[in-house]
């Protein structure tokens, strides 16, 4: 049941853990515990998960409500496609502050949300 969604998730769940291990290993580093203290690279991480806890739930909820109400493959691997690849792109954007790439990511993040939203809307 739900094997895209499950895909996507599985795939979600092990990004945000390499994140958080990344975060904490910085952490450990800097010494700073909470906050980022005056560390740039640690301020990047923590938004880069951050940004990834903030938008991935709901397009994970999206998915799977799509799924379920059977909509057609190809516009549940749309809304996956534009997740991971725009999920993808601003995580490398954001460490490496480069807004060439952070901002498709977004729009790939946003066109899977909204594609979602289209497909539970209209379906």
């Amino acid at each position: 049941m739900f094997p895209v969604t499950s895909i996507i998730a599985a795939l979600a769940a092990v990004a945000l853990v390499a994140m958080s291990v990344s975060v904490s290993l910085r952490r450990m580093k800097v010494g700073v515990g909470i906050g980022f203290g005056e560390d740039k690279i640690l301020l990047r991480r923590i938004r880069a998960q951050g940004n990834f806890t903030e938008y991935v739930p709901l397009a994970l909820i999206i998915l799977a409500l799509a799924e379920y109400r059977q909509a057609p493959a190809g516009v549940l691997w749309t809304v996956a496609i534009l997740l991971v690849a725009g999920r993808c792109l601003h995580f490398v954007g954001i460490l490496t502050g480069t807004t060439a790439l952070r901002a498709p990511g977004m729009a790939g993040t946003y066109g899977a949300l909204l594609v979602g939203a289209g497909a539970l809307l209209f379906a």
